[in-house]
């Protein structure tokens, strides 16, 4: 990668719970990718890539900030659609950043990073009143949805915002436009689709047009961007893969892998429709585009399909939330002006694509912040040590071959899930991912001092501080 001085537009395109191993390009043969593959054959394929967190509200947090999710009020699981904000006022996010550098920014889909609803008692919620813990299993029943909502990704860098508020199996089931709902959501959500919670929809709601209505908002802005010669930024971040799985007709049966497989190849058919945006306004090649997930794929739902017969985490163990390298290893992908084609098999952060866009676009790194490093003539070195916590903050740490997990168990969804622990505990985990990828053999006796030692330069290096005390 090589930094330049023109402006180039930028698309991070974020998918909701595809796994490492649901792409072609990274393995799979169940489900057909197409323009992923293609993406990835002309740029640059990360194979060691981790997001934040092995969930969605942490994970995107730290791709829009740079900055680890411990940070925000949030310490473990996820927000519900109607709670509060976990940004800071003021607080740079990737969209401030290249707004301020006279960028035109946009947000399209999944925010799922809280917003300052009103309630109708006229009150609202605050995540930094230090009480806060959040409720993903809110109806939302108790929101004033004819009022506008504040501190959403307008307060936060974008000029323009079209998507949902957290999940599709979140209420409330309709669209935001900028600070309000399209349409009063007013009845409940019927039918309910498999994992869906209950709680208000808008008249004529389709689950499977979301992510259609999502691409056609982002594709049309993106026209317009075009037309005025302004560099932009785009944030896409599909519905799909995440449950309820629900293809729209015109990819149902691409795959062999079920809805979810299907899903699969719908957000391939997204990135596809971008490009196909990008090439008839003639600016593809002043474009680059950033193609990740926010998390592992979930491998004990109905909608997940054979989980033997398609691997949607590729060889890792785990899945979505666990600590272990299904739960956050994720693919990414780089292409476009400035990228040479590769593939990169070390360790890197969805932390780092905040500085690394700073630098390939010419933007001041004094307007970039965070806990990422540039991944342009990255050097791999033990003296990095990157972080990622599970479902209920078990922290891992990575350096290297060498993975630490201060728990007993997954933190997340697969047996055992076990509890966060302290550096001092009996029973936790090591592992030597070069000589054992599949994490079985658990040197956590042998390597203790390691252990210790790379808490220590995590701690110094981030700030952070492991205050568990109860080892069970």
């Amino acid at each position: 990668m090589t930094a330049v001085t023109r402006r180039r537009s930028v698309v991070v395109f974020l998918a909701d719970d595809l796994g490492w191993g649901d792409l072609g390009c990274f393995g799979s043969t169940a489900i057909r990718t197409p323009v992923l593959d293609a993406l990835a054959e002309g740029g640059m394929r990360f194979t060691d890539c981790h997001a934040v967190s092995a969930v969605c509200t942490p994970s995107r947090y730290g791709l829009l900030t740079g900055e680890y999710p411990w940070r925000s009020p949030l310490r473990e699981g996820v927000l519900g659609g109607t709670d509060p904000s976990i940004l800071r006022d003021g607080q740079i996010t990737v969209a401030s950043m290249f707004r301020d550098a006279g960028y035109r920014t946009g947000a399209f889909g999944k925010w799922h990073l809280g917003l300052g609803w009103t309630r109708l008692d006229g009150t609202t919620r605050a995540a930094f009143d230090g009480a806060f813990h959040p409720d993903m299993q809110a109806s939302g029943r108790d929101v004033d949805y004819s009022a506008p909502f504040a501190d959403g990704p307008i307060s936060h860098g974008f000029d323009r915002f079209f998507g949902i508020a957290g999940s599709l199996d979140m209420p409330p089931y309709c669209y935001l436009d900028q600070d309000r709902t399209v349409g009063i959501p007013d009845r409940e959500k019927d039918p309910l689709v498999t994992s869906q919670r209950p709680g208000l929809q808008v008249e004529g709601w389709q689950d499977d047009r979301v992510d259609v209505d999502i691409i056609d908002t982002a594709c049309d802005w993106i026209r317009e961007q075009a037309a005025l010669d302004q560099p932009f930024f785009a944030y896409v971040a599909s519905a799909a893969p995440h449950r309820p799985c629900v293809p729209p007709e015109f990819v149902q049966g691409l795959s062999e892998a079920g809805a979810r497989g299907d899903a699969v190849c719908l957000v391939d058919w997204m990135v596809g429709r971008i490009q196909d945006v990008l090439r008839e306004a003639g600016i593809a090649q002043d474009t680059l585009i950033v193609f990740t997930s926010d998390n592992g794929a979930p491998m004990i739902f109905p909608e997940d399909g054979d989980v033997t017969e398609h691997h949607p985490n590729g060889a890792w163990r785990g899945q979505k939330a666990d600590a272990w390298e299904g739960g956050h290893r994720v693919p990414l992908i780089v292409a476009g002006p400035g990228i040479v084609s590769g593939t990169v098999d070390e360790p890197v952060s969805l932390l780092d694509v905040l500085p690394t866009l700073a630098m390939l676009t010419g933007i001041s790194a004094s307007n970039s912040a965070g806990d990422g490093v540039v991944l342009a003539g990255f050097t791999p070195s033990r003296a990095r040590i990157i972080g990622q916590q599970a479902f209920d903050g078990a922290l891992t740490l990575r350096a290297g071959d060498e993975k630490v997990i201060l728990s007993t168990g997954s933190g997340g969804f697969s047996d055992p899930v076990g509890h966060p622990v302290a550096v001092t505990a009996e029973v936790a985990q090591f592992y030597d991912l070069g000589d054992d990828p599949g994490e079985r053999e658990n040197l956590w006796h042998e390597r203790r001092a390691r252990v210790a030692e790379m808490l220590a330069r995590f701690s110094a290096q981030t700030g952070y501080r492991h205050e568990v005390v109860d080892d069970g």
